[in-house]
């Protein structure tokens, strides 16, 4: 396959100033791709593009992506300054961990909005503009559209929400030389996952994410796979791809890795840790509302 060059090639990406984010805009900065920094803090963003070189090559804008009139103008005004908008990632996302009997019903909307819905608007808003160059959109997805856990309803059903929107806008689009793909990283050090590893219930059901099913996979790892993703558009990407046999059969694999991951007595403990907001820590809750990772 012809690798898709982002030399001089303008990539959207939103929740920008998140773990994820901050290393995704590195990379593609590094491979010459001009970025448009949309996350919800509109001065560190436009902080972040400051860093990646200034307005030539990468500036921000401060958007909500439950704002899709708010998407749309910042798509509109990053398209006018850089003249083309070629790729758009969407890579806001939030979690929490509680299970239905007892989790705020906002904070489980408020992941489904931003997770889903927010990809939603974000490929919405940016479609036209891709359009233009035959480009390509890419949803930041997770394994957890494969691999369903308990306590995170909101975050397995917003994922797998995600990777079956993807599958359908592709259809809609290929006809237009549009590509859509959806990207599923297992577990990775985050600022999101730093809360999830802290929290009681997530300790109690992931044991740390420090080694078995659960084990974390380095950032750049993932960094790596998303960006040779983007330069293939292709369909999916899995990372690692040692999982991809897991993400191609999820009906066959997912009893025994409820089996082996998820025993009845680490549930019912995690149940009993778990807090009402899906959050361990309320400072981090506050700053992941809006869905930098």
């Amino acid at each position: 396959m012809t690798r898709y060059d982002l030399t001089g090639r303008t990539v959207v990406l939103t929740g920008s100033t998140g773990g994820l984010g901050i290393a995704l805009a590195n990379a593609l900065r590094d491979r010459g791709a001009n970025l448009a920094l949309l996350d919800l803090d509109a001065e560190a963003a436009q902080a972040q593009a400051e860093k990646l070189g200034g307005h030539t090559v990468a500036r921000g804008w401060g958007v909500d992506v439950r704002d899709l009139a708010g998407l749309q103008t910042a798509m509109h005004e990053a398209a006018a300054h850089f003249g083309r908008l070629d790729v758009a990632v969407a890579g806001a996302g939030i979690d929490t961990m509680a299970p239905l009997a007892t989790i705020d019903p906002a904070a489980y909307e408020r992941v489904i909005d931003i997770n889903l819905n927010g990809v939603w608007r974000t490929f919405r808003a940016a479609l036209p503009h891709v359009e233009a160059q035959r480009g390509y959109l890419l949803a930041i997805s997770s394994m957890a559209a494969f691999v369903h856990s308990p306590l995170q309803i909101s975050y397995t059903a917003s994922k797998a929400g995600v990777w079956a929107m993807c599958n359908s806008l592709r259809l809609e689009v290929r006809h237009l030389g549009v590509g859509v793909g959806s990207a599923h990283p297992t577990f990775f050090r985050t600022p999101m996952m730093d809360d999830v590893t802290a929290d009681p219930a997530g300790h109690a059901l992931w044991g740390g994410n420090s080694k078995g099913l659960w084990k974390m996979v380095p950032l750049e790892k993932v960094i790596a796979g998303i960006v040779r993703g983007i330069e293939r558009r292709a369909d999916r990407v899995v990372v690692p791809r040692s999982l991809t046999l897991t993400a191609n059969a999820p009906g066959l694999f997912r009893p025994t890795l409820e089996r082996v991951g998820f025993r009845p007595q680490t549930v019912q403990r995690a149940l009993g840790l778990a807090s009402a907001s899906g959050w361990h820590d309320s400072a981090v809750h506050e700053r992941h509302q809006a869905g930098s990772r």
